[in-house]
């Protein structure tokens, strides 16, 4: 299915970027586990999309403290940046979730850096 798996295909073109930072989809199990780019680009900093904006579903703080500290393996803290998977946009005049659910995703993120800067600081 198109969308699906992992990032180790575009590895070889990642790793030949001169970039200082990655933004990276990982709210979904589509794009695998963050060992597959951590053990190649441990080296940059890591935008880790935490939250995806397509879902009424909101992510809790401890679920995403869960994901932060998968990618602790590879990267330090100072490297991690929390994001959400792509945005919360509108397009052709349908948004991509209504404002209540995008104003909780939000704060579930911030909660969850609260919690991480609290334990890893």
């Amino acid at each position: 299915m198109l969308l699906r798996g992992d990032y180790a295909p575009l590895l070889p073109a990642l790793t030949r970027m001169h970039v200082d930072q990655f933004v990276l989809e990982y709210a979904t199990e589509r794009a695998g586990d963050v060992a597959v780019v951590g053990k190649a680009l441990s080296g940059q900093e890591l935008g880790l999309g935490v939250v995806n904006p397509r879902t009424v579903e909101v992510e809790t703080p401890e679920e995403i403290v869960a994901q932060v500290e998968k990618a602790l393996v590879y990267y330090r803290p100072d490297q991690l940046f929390l994001n959400t998977d792509c945005g919360f946009g509108c397009f052709a005049n349908r948004c991509v979730n209504v404002e209540e659910i995008a104003t909780a995703k939000i704060t579930s993120i911030a909660q969850a850096a609260r919690m991480l800067r609290e334990k890893y600081a």
